[in-house]
């Protein structure tokens, strides 16, 4: 079904402004017993680790605990489905990834709708990707990978964590926008797709920076430019992109969301209590040594941005003749 943003804004904005009566109370007991928190991917990795951040933050603040609960499989589907079919109390939460949004733009056969079904409540953090090669690969900077490749087209394979994961999409961002041509090669997750490409076996990557920053500090991965709009602190020196490649965006991002009719006295609890914690310079500090920026604001401004990467990367798939059945 395609995206309709104006329906998703329309969602975001009306948590925070209509309520029955009922609800009212039901916000002002908010919450008298353990909420949990759903992760779509296993402990340890990524967005685990911000879940867990917020999650203690949270049961801080409310003075409740803020359990979460990894259910990993197809892509993050499981998890946002338990949330889809939750009741909508307040009680199931979903730490929201830019594979949710992925998943929506792929348009597959699904249980649920994330545009339907899951109500925007807060953005955590947004953290940059990384267009990486091999520390043996000729080139060392985006205009001269464009030239090599457009020069031996088809001999640079592309590696990434799977079909359909950010880093693949990336890449074919990056194809779509400067004519080059790259095999994409799909491995079992970053760790993998990374040790590829320090064997040779691959020769370039588009990763996000937490996993891979190390890497290239210690010289083993060369780092051409981060996907984000911006530099990076935690890559002083490296440029953007999209300073070679106008326009060029890819970020991931993390957030909070909702059963879609929780009530919007609760919603907006949870969105005060997560900016709360963002403006915590602990947790702050935290979260921006994963590699990224807080991005604190209203439902809205989360909703906003899900509906705008959902809209992209349908683009991107579209373009790259993918697969959504």
């Amino acid at each position: 079904m395609p995206l309709r943003r104006r329906e998703f804004l329309q969602l975001a904005a009306s948590v925070a402004t209509t309520a029955a009566l009922p609800n009212v109370a039901r916000a002002q007991s908010y919450p008298s017993r353990p909420v949990r928190l759903m992760v779509g991917f296993p402990p340890g990795g990524g967005v685990d680790v911000v879940a867990r951040i917020i999650a203690e933050s949270l049961s801080s603040r409310f003075g409740q605990q803020f359990v979460v609960e990894n259910r990993p499989g197809a892509g993050s589907n499981l998890a946002t489905e338990a949330v889809a079919k939750a009741p909508p109390d307040g009680y199931t939460l979903l730490l929201m990834s830019v594979s949710a949004a992925i998943n929506a733009a792929l348009d597959r056969d699904l249980n649920f709708s994330l545009v339907r079904d899951i109500a925007p409540v807060a953005g955590i953090m947004r953290v940059p990707g990384v267009m990486e090669v091999s520390s043996r690969f000729p080139a060392k900077t985006v205009p001269e990978f464009i030239a090599y490749a457009k020069g031996n087209p088809g001999k640079i394979n592309m590696a990434s964590a799977g079909n359909g994961t950010l880093q693949h999409l990336c890449g074919e961002m990056f194809k779509q926008m400067t004519g080059v041509q790259m095999v994409h090669i799909p491995y079992r997750g970053s760790a993998a797709a990374l040790t590829a490409l320090m064997a040779g076996e691959a020769q370039a990557t588009f990763d996000p920076l937490p996993s891979s920053v190390e890497l290239i500090r210690s010289g083993k991965l060369r780092a051409l430019a981060v996907t984000s709009a911006t530099r990076t602190d935690a890559l002083p020196g490296i440029p953007t992109v999209g300073e070679y490649v106008a326009g060029f965006e890819a970020s991931a991002w993390y957030g909070l969301g909702a059963p879609t009719k929780t009530p919007a006295e609760i919603v907006q609890e949870l969105n005060a209590a997560t900016n709360g914690a963002l403006a915590d310079a602990t947790i702050e500090k935290r979260l921006t040594n994963l590699g990224g920026n807080i991005i604190p604001g209203p439902p809205s401004l989360f909703g906003g941005l899900v509906a705008d990467d959902i809209s992209k990367w349908r683009r991107v798939i579209k373009a790259a003749g993918m697969n959504s059945g």
